[in-house]
């Protein structure tokens, strides 16, 4: 019984975990969104903070950063996740079970300079990682703009995108998107979505 308890676990953690999939780039309304109401100066200085396990959200990362003009930071474990898939799929549930606040690597250096900040992951067990929370409770974002963006396989990308905001109550707001595997490859996606939010211009 318990061998079909994890099997299931497992099966839902795939979908959640993986991103690849159906291709929908449609930017989400992360929530407690104040698009209209939240001003972004034009000089303002750009953080794209990410966690990512299996290489999408990172090129999602390099995306924004390179169309924006931010600075990468790696949302970095101390303690590696397991490169077996489903070692990882364990460790992530425990984490999620047991609310855990798993140790980053290093810290971003004069967090109060940055006036924007991005905050991306992939989606694990219907929701963000537990180290977003780590990274969340580790800065304050009060008078700061968060924009949340998350890759997913099949659901949960709504979820995942109001979570972040959910951690970040002190910050003002923009529009988030998640990206299956299939639109992290066309860049074009996270260009539209960032004309949208108004962060480029041009």
């Amino acid at each position: 019984m318990k061998k079909i308890r994890l099997f299931i676990l497992m099966s839902v953690f795939m979908t959640s975990l993986a991103a690849c999939g159906s291709d929908d780039p449609q930017p989400v309304i992360s929530g407690d969104d104040n698009n209209d109401n939240t001003e972004i100066p034009a000089d303002g200085k750009i953080l794209v903070a990410y966690f990512s396990w299996g290489g999408t959200t990172r090129r999602m990362a390099q995306q924004i950063a390179e169309q924006t003009g931010g600075t990468l930071f790696e949302i970095e474990p101390v303690t590696p996740y397991p490169t077996e898939y489903t070692r990882c799929t364990e460790v992530a549930l425990e984490e999620r079970d047991s609310d855990a606040r798993p140790a980053i690597k290093g810290s971003v250096e004069d967090m109060d300079s940055y006036d924007i900040v991005f905050i991306g992951c992939p989606v694990w067990w219907h929701t963000a990682p537990m180290i977003i929370n780590t990274f969340t409770e580790s800065y304050d974002f009060k008078g700061k703009t968060v924009v949340p963006f998350c890759t997913y396989a099949s659901t949960y990308r709504d979820e995942t995108l109001q979570k972040i905001v959910t951690l970040t109550p002190d910050a003002s707001h923009l529009s988030g998107l998640g990206l299956t595997g299939s639109g992290v490859a066309n860049a074009n996606n996270v260009a539209e979505w960032l004309k949208e939010i108004k962060i480029i211009r041009n």
